[in-house]
């Protein structure tokens, strides 16, 4: 298993050298979206309208922070469980998205679209949410505020850890394990 420093967005390049249980630490931006978050963007691209970001080679952490205690950007911030997207992933893999952070099982629509769009899962320590929040140094609601904690964020990341769970090939550690 390798270990990665990187910065998100995350070159194609550097995907490719990814594999499933390598260690990963995200530095760069990262937009935080959930379920509502998810419905309302699909919901949006059927309208025929633009996304509130450009997610072509993005990453989404699957989250939904707590209040930010005094001094900090933001509460606990761990991940959820991806499985409540994959209805909508497919059709945001095919606009580009890149990289997606969560914990849990992917569907089979989802590891087929990851392999055919060259994209990556990575799987984010569940129960560490406070240990997590301190790998985030920036953050922003930019869109669908109405939604509270599941308003779309950009947050800034620094040596944010994760590990490789699905690669661009399909390999899955849930599954070999």
């Amino acid at each position: 298993m390798n270990e990665y420093h990187l910065t998100s967005p995350i070159n194609d390049e550097d995907l490719r050298l990814l594999k499933a249980g390598d260690s990963v630490y995200l530095t760069g931006t990262v937009y935080v979206a959930r379920d509502a978050a998810h419905k309302r963007m699909i919901e949006t691209l059927a309208r025929g309208e633009a996304l509130p970001f450009d997610i072509k080679g993005q990453t989404i952490y699957y989250m939904g922070p707590s209040p930010a205690r005094e001094g900090r950007v933001i509460g606990s911030a761990g991940p959820t469980t991806a499985g409540r997207m994959d209805k909508y992933t497919p059709q945001l893999l095919d606009l580009g998205l890149k990289v997606m952070i969560g914990k849990g099982r992917r569907s089979d629509a989802v590891h087929e679209s990851m392999k055919k769009n060259g994209a990556v899962y990575l799987a984010a320590i569940g129960g560490a949410g406070a240990l997590l929040s301190k790998a985030i140094t920036a953050s922003e609601v930019i869109a669908y505020d109405d939604l509270g904690t599941e308003a779309i964020r950009r947050i800034e990341v620094k040596d944010f850890p994760a590990i490789v769970v699905i690669d661009i090939t399909g390999r899955d550690l849930y599954q070999e394990v």
